[in-house]
């Protein structure tokens, strides 16, 4: 418990589902059962416990898609309901490489259903959770969508996972009409300024806007000088190195797109990289002039750049995405403080608030069985896609209509969502761009107790930590100062 409590007095979460590699092999599916926590394989066979999962094919990428305003209606259809039960399902990797992040986040989903089915369900119906493991490949995920939707006919995709699957199925489910909560990614291809009836809903934010806020944040914020206070000087350049893949082109867009509003473009020196180029970006950046830059990139290029900076004493403000808010990505060995780290954020449990949502998320993955999961962060994607997915189930309920996937939707269209621990998203109007509020935070030390000793209680234990320096703020708010 004191590890519990010491670990939420310091945390601010910023979650990543980012990346591609190949794999190649096969697997079976699994369909699971949250009330009991059952596991149905494709053998037919049943046992009690865990998941069984094994693996699956090759991945792609895909180009980001900006802004469209196409008003789609969703049909009056349903399916996957029952007068006792929903069915619904995603495809997420939970073995490969990206194991680490698929089993803990459908973990997080598992928890919030088996919490809703030991409460009776919603409107006397309870869930019924289908996954396949797609090993984050693209054909793969798209082969299992389609078996989700025409096969199993489930009612709803929730918790749909990955750039590859996501960025490869998303015509098919708006073909379809069927409603996709929480898309575990951010590519701009999520992004729908209005589009009413679009089933479609994303939830933590897209790449189009992290990158505007990330630019905002480097031309707005006084964070500048010796003791990091000073507003950006007049006329001064900021550097921007990008991954040329789907997520550093998709944060890019946005960047590009605030540095117009603000009058910076002429301002911006871009700078693609890949494998073997780092220094080279870097020291044309040096030779710029650039007064920061921005990492537009997920964990893995996001380590190498700033190696790179370190190596090449290229000491100025970084500023990047809320997937880059892991202590792990950071050498500390090589770590200036005039060369500050700050990251987006968008959820935030320093709150009297926050702290609340985490400990009700704790509580449902150790009922769950799963209190290992209980301070991982993609567990807490998991549950907060069950948690937003659930709130649209309750206002079909309240509303006393028919549970259609055109209702449905109109339901998620009606007001703000509360995220646990987080802001809100808001589908009203057709609003398609997730969570579009974040905070700021700061890589650097503290100090406090040792998490790892549990007989005293110490203050003079360093830890590294990224802590917040700015509240969760609209990208109007950071515009305004």
């Amino acid at each position: 418990m004191k590890k519990l409590v010491l670990f939420v007095s310091v945390m601010l979460l910023a979650f990543a589902f980012v990346g591609c590699q190949e794999v190649t092999t096969t697997q079976a599916p699994v369909v699971t059962t949250t009330a009991a926590i059952t596991t149905t394989t494709g053998a037919g066979t049943t046992t009690t416990g865990a998941p069984v999962t094994t693996t699956g094919a090759v991945t792609t990428t895909q180009a980001p898609v900006t802004t469209t305003t196409t008003t789609t209606v969703a049909p009056v259809l349903v399916q996957g309901v029952t007068a006792t039960s929903i069915k619904v399902g995603n495809t997420a990797a939970t073995s490969g490489p990206y194991a680490a992040v698929g089993v803990p986040f459908n973990e997080g989903i598992k928890a919030v259903f088996a919490q809703v089915n030991a409460a009776g369900g919603v409107d006397g119906r309870t869930i019924e959770f289908v996954t396949y493991d797609d090993t984050f490949n693209a054909a793969t995920g798209l082969a299992y969508t389609e078996t989700l939707i025409e096969e199993d006919e489930v009612f709803a995709l929730v918790g749909h996972f990955g750039t590859p699957t996501v960025g490869a199925t998303l015509a098919l489910i708006q073909e379809v009409g069927i409603p996709m909560v929480y898309a575990a990614t951010g590519i701009n291809a999520l992004y729908f300024a209005e589009s009413v009836g679009n089933p479609v809903m994303a939830v933590q934010p897209i790449y189009m806007t992290d990158g505007r806020i990330m630019a905002a944040r480097a031309i707005k914020e006084s964070v500048y000088g010796v003791n990091g206070d000073e507003a950006l000087a007049a006329g001064a350049k900021i550097g921007v190195i990008y991954t040329n893949d789907d997520v550093g082109l998709s944060i890019k867009a946005g960047i590009e797109a605030e540095a117009e509003i603000l009058g910076k473009s002429a301002d911006m020196v871009y700078q693609a990289i890949t494998a073997g180029t780092y220094n080279t970006a870097v020291t044309i950046l040096r030779a710029s002039g650039v007064q920061a830059v921005i990492l537009a990139m997920n964990q893995e290029p996001f380590g190498y750049a700033l190696t790179s900076m370190a190596n090449l004493a290229f000491n100025v403000p970084i500023f990047t995405s809320y997937v880059n808010a892991d202590i792990t990505a950071v050498d500390h060995l090589r770590y200036n403080v005039a060369r500050p780290i700050y990251t987006n954020a968008w959820l935030d449990t320093s709150t009297t608030e926050g702290l609340a949502g985490y400990m009700e998320f704790a509580a449902a993955m150790t009922a769950n069985g799963q209190a290992a999961y209980a301070v991982n962060a993609y567990a807490m994607a998991g549950y907060i896609a069950a948690i937003v997915f659930i709130e649209g189930l309750e206002r079909v309920a309240a509303a006393d209509v028919e549970l259609t996937w055109a209702n449905y939707i109109a339901a998620m269209e009606d007001g703000e969502i509360a995220i646990p621990m987080g802001g809100v998203v808001d589908f009203s109007d057709g609003h398609r761009w997730g969570i579009a509020a974040m905070s700021l935070l700061k890589y650097g030390f503290t100090l406090g107790d040792n998490p790892a000793t549990t007989e005293i209680t110490e203050t003079d234990f360093v830890r590294e930590a990224f802590a917040k320096v700015r509240e969760i703020e609209t990208i109007a708010t950071i515009e305004a100062k």
